[in-house]
Parts: C-alpha cells; structure tokens; sequence
C-alpha cells in the first residue's frame, strides 16, 4: 500500500485496511450485525480539521426541514394516511455537497482512495464500487442543528459509508431495526413498521432507521460518501 495522504488521515495501525485478515474480521461482524463500526478511524488531527471546515463552510448549509413515509415514496392511494405504507414522519437537515468542500480536505482523500475502496469491497462483497457520477453527490456533509431528527425510513442503496464528525450536545443517536423488509422480494413488512418502539440494527436498504433529534448548541456533523 503507498497512500501517504491516506495514513495521514487513517489510523491504518488500529485499522489495516489491506490486510486479508483485519477484512475477513470485518466482513464477518457485518454480517453477523447488520452494521459495521470502526472507532477512531480517523486521526485526532483530522477530525480537527474536518470539523473546523464544516464550521467555515457552515454559511453555505441548505437546510430541508418536511414529513415523508419510512419508505420515501409517494402516497399509496390503496392505503389511508396511518396506514404504515402513508404514515408521515419528519426530517430536517442540513448540507453541503462535494463542490464546496475544500479540494484539500481529507473527505476527498478518502473518497479518491483506492486502498478504501477495495476494502469496502471486501467488507461489502461487492465486485467493484465507482465515484458517483453525480459530481455534486460524491461527498455529503450534513448538520442538524438544536431540535432536528431524520425520521424512521429505508434507504433507497443496500449499504451507506458514513463518518461522524462532531456529535451533538445530546441526542442525535442512530437507531435501526435489521431486515425490517425485503425490497428484492417487495416484502415492506408493513406489520412491523407500524409498531412503536426503538430497536437497533442496519443494513440501509432493508434495516429500517432514524437519528432521534439533537439538543444543545453544537451541531452534529456526518460526512456520506457515494
């Protein structure tokens, strides 16, 4: 592996991204879960960094703020408005994408990486993974501010690379529910997505899940990466 840029900015001693074993390890505690963490991933000093451009950044935000159904769909007219496939939740956030993002910040390094990417492909037992196409897609960085919440819903990709920057003062806890459905089958397993309650699991696409809303002053920062 010869990335200097990426060791600057990864831990790869605590993470070896090319070793076949630490892969395997993985690949394993994904599908055994349905989700993957990996503490301290990046380096203190690029954590710094990467917040301190969000901040500066932070003028340029636009913010959504509107009700959707956990399948971000449009209204099924076979069914009445609190029916699961119809009932509204909220969501608001915050964003910057990939063209007003620093060209030196280490977002990019990431998402340019070749050594990450056959990782991911590894982990994710994917043939290949490609840059977005969408040039102002590749890198999504999000806020929510004092109150916001991305409601329960399924993503629309069977898996997301996600990075925490800055946690909130309180709240903005990632929860999900594992295999709440099945898209391939179209199986929207209506039953369990009208039950009350938090349950934590994720796989994107069928993992059914939600950040519950941030209080205090400091904002939550989370990098996407397509």
């Amino acid at each position: 592996m010869s990335e200097p840029a990426l060791s600057q900015c990864v831990d790869l001693e605590a993470h070896p991204l090319d070793s076949t074993s630490y892969r395997q390890q993985c690949k394993r505690t994904l599908d055994a879960s349905g989700v993957l963490c990996l503490g301290g991933f990046l380096r203190a000093e690029t954590i710094a960094k990467l917040c301190a451009e969000g901040e500066a950044q932070r003028h340029l935000v636009y913010f959504t703020d509107g009700g959707h159904n956990v399948y971000l769909a449009p209204e099924d007219p076979a069914f009445d408005s609190d029916h699961p496939r119809n009932r509204q939740v909220v969501s608001s956030k915050g964003c910057i994408q990939t063209d007003q993002i620093p060209e030196a910040s280490a977002l990019h390094v990431l998402n340019d990486s070749a050594v990450l990417r056959e990782f991911l492909c590894a982990v994710l037992d994917e043939p290949a993974l490609y840059k977005y196409a969408d040039t102002l897609s590749s890198i999504n960085l999000y806020f929510t501010d004092e109150g916001s919440e991305l409601g329960w819903y399924f993503d629309n990709s069977s898996f997301a690379i996600a990075l925490l920057i800055q946690h909130a003062e309180g709240g903005g806890e990632f929860e999900y529910v594992r295999d709440a459905r099945n898209a391939d089958a179209d199986d929207m397993n209506y039953p369990l997505v009208g039950d009350e309650g938090s349950l934590v699991l994720f796989r994107g696409r069928d993992a059914l899940h939600r950040v519950t809303p941030t209080t205090g002053s400091r904002e939550r920062m989370l990098a996407v990466l397509a």
